[in-house]
């Protein structure tokens, strides 16, 4: 595992589009001062690394649309890493994912949580 700065842990989609959004919106912005990066999506979160599935998130202003956050965010070198477990749940597929999106297992869910420097929960 790679040491991260922040951590994010994220279990909401669509139905809490407030939490996706400060995810999104925090990890952009920690990519933009500097630090490494990455999210994690566990529970009904796996839907927001489907292909398309984001894009219907927008919560207004003063906040980005997820279409416009989810790619500046892996632009900007941040990392998503999607629980396969949760996916698996969730009928989600791994060919159905975007790019740049990892499949982790719950091994990697706890080491990652444990080595982090800080963690952002949203749940």
């Amino acid at each position: 595992m790679n040491e991260v700065d922040l951590l994010i842990t994220l279990t909401a989609h669509e139905r809490d589009a407030n939490n996706v959004t400060i995810a999104f919106t925090m990890g952009l912005k920690a990519l933009e001062k500097g630090h490494k990066v990455e999210i994690l999506l566990l529970s009904d979160a796996v839907h927001l690394a489907k292909k398309g599935y984001a894009d219907q998130i927008d919560i207004g202003a003063p906040f980005k649309s997820i279409q416009e956050l989810l790619p500046a965010y892996l632009e900007k070198g941040g990392n998503i890493k999607v629980c396969s477990s949760c996916m698996e749940h969730n009928n989600v597929a791994k060919e159905d994912i975007v790019d740049g999106a990892e499949v982790i297992n719950a091994d990697y869910v706890v080491d990652a949580i444990m080595e982090s420097k800080k963690t952002l929960q949203l749940n």
